[in-house]
């Protein structure tokens, strides 16, 4: 970060099996400068492996004061062949989701570098608004663009669990890429769906706005998933801009009443689409 930019972070992280689960395939990176989620596939020696082969190869971005991304892609492009090499049973194949933000910066501004692979998210709440940033890579997401499904019916869809990116998979991910400006006192949310599967983004707003801590934030939102149904693990990152240099911008997380969120009643596995069709899923 330049001499005449500084940025203030707070950050904490919580992460669970869930109810249902017996194992925790979500790996997570949290550092002075990056903040990523990652959420495996394949089940056992293939999923969990797998989200933490590519945790492994994005730490090295978490040296650095500043990131780009061809950082990132030079590090995404090192996960890729090291999940790629991961041995599985046969038809199983290994993948996993990455998403999150790092600190990045624009002829001296300090921004957001949001980066995403897959169907988990990362959210940024400013002046009590929740937005998602990233865009799911699922054949959902896909039918709601094209017009085919409402977001209502998406969280429902026989196929909502069916990624179009990951990385480990034949095909090299491409990833997304967005600037968002860092203010004082914006939170950034970077989850995996185990949390957006049993939360509305209406409750995960108001727990949110209700918890300035962090850390307190992050294991509230991973309770509430679990007690809502818990069907998939969970991870969830929550990163707090407490100061930046030359900024004079308000804020405020004000608590707002509490209303239980809504989730999907089908428990399913995440997984590659293309894994999907060489299992002769014909959904």
């Amino acid at each position: 970060m330049s001499a005449e930019v500084e940025v203030h972070l707070a950050w904490g992280a919580a992460s669970h099996r869930g109810a249902r689960r017996l194992l925790n395939e979500d790996r997570f990176l949290v550092s002075r400068s990056v903040f990523l989620v990652a959420d495996g596939m394949g089940g056992h020696e293939a999923g969990e492996v797998a989200s933490a082969t590519a945790v492994d190869a994005l730490r090295p971005l978490a040296d650095l004061d500043v990131v780009t991304p061809d950082d990132v892609r030079t590090c995404l492009a090192v996960a890729q062949e090291n999940v790629r090499a991961i041995v599985t049973d046969p038809g199983r194949g290994a993948g996993t989701t990455l998403t999150g933000v790092a600190v990045a910066e624009q002829d001296g501004v300090p921004y957001w570098l949001v980066i995403n692979v897959g169907d988990s998210r990362t959210y940024h709440l400013s002046g009590g608004r929740l937005d998602q940033v990233s865009v799911d890579h699922s054949e959902v997401q896909e039918m709601v663009d094209a017009g085919l499904l409402t977001r209502g019916e998406a969280l429902t869809h026989p196929r909502r669990h069916v990624v179009t990116r990951a990385l480990g998979s034949r095909t090299e991910p491409r990833p997304d890429f967005w600037y968002v400006p860092i203010e004082r006192h914006d939170r950034v949310l970077v989850c995996s769906d185990g949390l957006t599967g049993e939360l509305s983004d209406e409750r995960i707003t108001e727990i949110l706005l209700e918890h300035p801590d962090p850390q307190g934030a992050a294991e509230r939102l991973v309770h509430e998933a679990i007690v809502a149904g818990g069907r998939d693990n969970i991870t969830v990152v929550v990163v707090d801009a407490t100061g930046v240099s030359g900024d004079t911008s308000g804020g405020s997380t004000a608590p707002r009443d509490r209303e239980p969120g809504s989730a999907p009643a089908i428990d399913e596995d995440t997984l590659p689409r293309e894994v999907r069709l060489q299992m002769g899923d014909p959904t």
